[in-house]
């Protein structure tokens, strides 16, 4: 997303959210995109993790969907889909390390999760902290 339409975002948040890190937010966005992406692309491959690279990648379709509508989102709220989503992810990589010696695609995906965990733990602690 471009630095115009983080602008823009700014101007629409309400209340507790207006105080949101938005380079943080973005960095959360793409790597929630990053993961949903791997995910997708590793549940292809018909291994035992393919239901969880399923539910990962639309858990991380969901997140990003959501904080790119911050109209109506509450702080509890966006907390708490965050913790989903690092669930998600971490189940997610648990199950990829599990194919990942011999599996690039597992590999790949377990690293993008990782990622996609980090950066949603920065954000809510980004958000506990204001």
């Amino acid at each position: 997303m471009d630095a115009m339409m983080m602008d823009s975002m700014k101007g629409m948040m309400m209340g507790d959210m207006q105080s949101m890190d938005m380079s943080l937010m973005q960095a959360c966005m793409d790597a929630c995109s990053a993961c949903e992406q791997a995910c997708t692309v590793c549940s292809t491959q018909m291994m035992d993790c393919a239901p969880a690279c399923m539910n990962c990648a639309d858990m991380c379709n969901t997140m990003m969907r959501s904080m790119m509508r911050m109209q109506g989102m509450s702080p509890a709220v966006m907390m708490s889909m965050l913790d989903g989503c690092m669930a998600m992810c971490q189940l997610c990589m648990d199950m990829c390390m599990t194919h990942a010696d011999n599996s690039e695609v597992c590999r790949m995906c377990a690293a993008a999760c990782k990622a996609c965990m980090d950066a949603c733990m920065a954000m809510r602690s980004s958000m506990m902290a204001a």
